[in-house]
C-alpha cells in the first residue's frame, strides 16, 4: 500500500503541543505518513517561550532537498520559519521542487503572546512565500501584519481582509476568526470561486496550545490523501474536515492535564 506523505517544515516545541510535534501527531491521526524538516529549536512550555535557536537557512534548504530526492511528498505544511533567509530558501526550494499543495500557517505569535518571527521575515513571507502557497491560514493578528493594517474586530471584516491577502499571491486563504470572541468561532475561506464562511461553537477551554499548527497540519494531511487519490484539493470540504478534527481535539484537550498554562489540544481524541 502506498501511503499519503505529508511534510512539515516548522520549529520544534518541547512541550509537544505545537510545532512539528503537533504536526506529526495530526498527520498520524488523519492517516498520513509524516516527514519533518526542522527550522528552529525553541525553549517553551505551556506558559510561554523563553528562547529560539534557529537552524541556518542553507541547512534548512538542504534538509528539504535531500528529503525530496528520495521521498514523494503529497502535501506540505509550513509553520514557524523564523527568519527572512529561511523564508526565502524554503520558497526557492518549493518553487523549484514542488512537494504537493502547500499549506502555509504564517506563524508569527504564539498563543501565549510571544513573538516568534522578525519583521523582515514577515516581509519575506509576503513577497516570496505567498506566491508558492496553495492555502494560507493566518489568524486575525497575522493577517493584519501581512496586510499592514489594523486587525479585524468583527466577522464582517474577515472576508475583505482575506480577499486582500488572496491578491498577494496564494491560491486560497483561510482567515481564522478565533481571536474575535463570541459564541462561535468563525473562519472565512476565500478562493477564486468566492467566499465561504465556516463556524463551530466556541469551546470553553484553556487547552488551546497549538490550535493553529493543528488546523494547518490537518489540512495538509487531508490534502495529501486527496493528492494520493489523484485529486486536487477542494479546500471547502477539506476545511470542514480539518475543523471537525480540531473541534474534537479542543473538546478533549482538558482531559490531558498537561502543563499549568495553555495546555495542548488532544490530537488523538477518540483514539486513546
Amino acid at each position: 500500500m502506498t501511503a499519503a506523505v505529508a511534510l512539515t517544515i516548522a520549529g520544534s516545541d518541547p512541550s509537544g503541543g505545537a510545532g512539528i510535534q503537533a504536526d506529526l501527531k495530526t498527520f498520524s491521526a488523519l492517516g498520513a505518513y509524516g516527514t519533518a524538516v526542522l527550522t528552529a529549536l525553541t525553549a517553551q512550555n505551556t506558559r510561554g517561550v523563553t528562547g529560539v535557536h534557529g537552524v541556518p537557512a542553507g541547512f534548512v534548504a538542504e534538509q528539504v532537498r535531500t528529503l525530496l530526492d528520495d521521498v514523494t511528498v503529497h502535501a506540505t505544511k509550513l509553520g514557524m520559519l523564523g527568519t527572512a533567509d529561511v523564508v526565502r530558501e524554503v520558497a526557492a526550494v518549493l518553487a523549484d521542487r514542488p512537494a504537493g499543495p502547500v499549506v502555509c500557517d504564517p506563524v508569527m505569535v504564539a498563543t501565549s503572546g510571544d513573538r516568534l518571527i522578525s519583521q523582515d521575515a514577515v516581509d519575506a513571507v509576503r513577497t516570496d512565500l505567498l506566491p508558492v502557497t496553495d492555502l494560507l491560514t493566518p489568524n486575525v493578528p497575522e493577517a493584519a501584519a501581512l496586510l499592514d493594517v489594523a486587525p479585524a474586530t468583527t466577522v464582517d471584516e474577515l472576508a475583505p481582509q482575506a480577499t486582500a491577502l488572496l491578491a498577494l499571491g496564494p491560491a486560497a486563504v483561510l482567515l481564522k476568526g478565533g481571536h474575535l470572541g463570541g459564541d462561535h468561532s468563525v473562519d472565512v475561506l476565500v478562493t477564486a470561486a468566492g467566499v465561504v464562511e465556516t463556524r463551530r461553537p466556541r469551546v470553553a477551554t484553556t487547552a488551546t496550545h497549538g490550535t493553529g499548527c493543528t488546523l494547518s497540519s490537518a489540512l495538509a494531511a487531508l490534502a495529501a490523501r486527496a493528492r494520493l487519490a489523484g485529486d486536487e484539493p477542494d479546500w471547502a470540504p477539506l476545511v470542514e474536515g480539518a475543523r471537525d478534527y480540531l473541534q474534537a481535539a479542543l473538546v478533549a484537550g482538558g482531559e490531558l492535564g498537561v502543563g499549568s498554562g495553555h495546555g495542548p489540544v488532544h490530537h488523538f481524541a477518540g483514539r486513546w
